[in-house]
């Protein structure tokens, strides 16, 4: 029996594109989504990257769900230490009452940003370390039973919005088994952790009022088109763009250097970071999604379609879709 499919839609500002025309493009893929018969789309949280435009992770899930009508979508994830947790849950408290039985909290604890950022969104390096805390304090805010006297979350008390643990190491895994919740493992851009997280997690799952068994949701990363070639030639500009990323603020690198620095050791650290990536044709991405779903222990999987183009995602989702029937 096939996992479950759902996307992770980066939210992509392409080159020569608007972040007008890149939400816009938001919109179409989780239309189509919806369509093909996806689970879920998720949306993660991102500050100072040109490259990304899902910063304001509620606001983007609220005009998404706004034109379209039945899938899931949600957050992968909000990095709860930038935000207070009563905010939070006021915010997915408003979306699930606009949009009932449709909107996921998947919840982070990295900064989603570099240390000058952080520190413009006012955030304290230490507060990662409240994370288990500020999990229980925002879910106490959604079921009606807040840990803080007197402060409840309106809209968002009683909605019991669904959270999933969001990680890419043992911490989370460990922390979603504890807390009976959702794990979805980050493994298509930290592939490191992917068996041992999994397994730490079923191994030590305990059943809550959310989740009487554990569920793994894994990330991967899949490029499908209809020639093979053409799904390798935007593999390596997916590649290249990891690059260019990873290079640092104020460095610019050219097409061409990219390619020299992807062709040398030096690139080991990105190739590494892409190393859960179906790339081909459908039948080989098919091929490919059924082995990872196995490797991974999963019980669903989240795709990130990595093709440069609207178009090209477009028809990544639909070929695997297809594929998968």
């Amino acid at each position: 029996m096939s996992l479950p499919l759902s996307i992770l839609d980066l939210a992509t500002v392409g080159r020569d594109e608007s972040v007008a025309e890149s939400l816009a493009n938001s919109v179409a893929l989780a239309r189509r989504a919806e369509e093909l018969g996806y689970r879920r789309v998720w949306y993660a949280e991102h500050h100072n990257m040109p490259r990304i435009a899902s910063s304001a992770t509620s606001v983007l899930i609220a005009h998404v769900a706004a034109h379209t009508s039945s899938i899931r979508l949600g957050s992968g994830g909000v990095m709860l230490p930038n935000h207070a947790p009563l905010t939070i849950a006021e915010q997915f408290g408003m979306l699930a009452t606009l949009h009932p039985d449709r909107i996921d909290l998947g919840l982070g604890r990295a900064p989603g940003t570099d240390q000058n950022t952080m520190r413009a969104l006012r955030r304290d390096g230490s507060s990662a370390e409240s994370f288990p805390r500020d999990v229980q304090e925002l879910q106490g805010y959604l079921r009606d039973e807040t840990l803080v006297e007197g402060v409840n979350a309106i809209p968002g008390r009683g909605t019991n919005v669904p959270l999933y643990v969001l990680g890419s190491s043992l911490f989370g895994a460990k922390l979603a088994a504890a807390m009976g919740l959702p794990y979805s493992i980050a493994s298509h851009f930290a592939p490191d952790s992917l068996e041992s997280a999994v397994a730490a997690y079923r191994n030590e799952f305990q059943p809550s009022e959310q989740l009487a068994e554990p569920h793994v949701i894994a990330g991967l990363n899949i490029i499908a088109a209809d020639d093979a070639d053409e799904a390798e030639q935007e593999f390596r500009i997916v590649k290249r763009a990891r690059l260019k990323m990873m290079a640092g603020r104020g460095r610019r690198l050219t097409d061409e250097e990219a390619d020299a620095v992807l062709d040398s050791p030096q690139a080991a650290p990105v190739h590494q970071m892409v190393k859960y990536t179906g790339v081909g044709t459908a039948e080989h991405v098919g091929e490919y999604v059924d082995w990872f779903g196995k490797h991974a222990d999963a019980d669903e999987l989240i795709v990130a379609h990595q093709s440069s183009t609207l178009e090209g995602r477009l028809r990544s989702a639909e070929l695997l879709a297809e594929v998968r029937g």
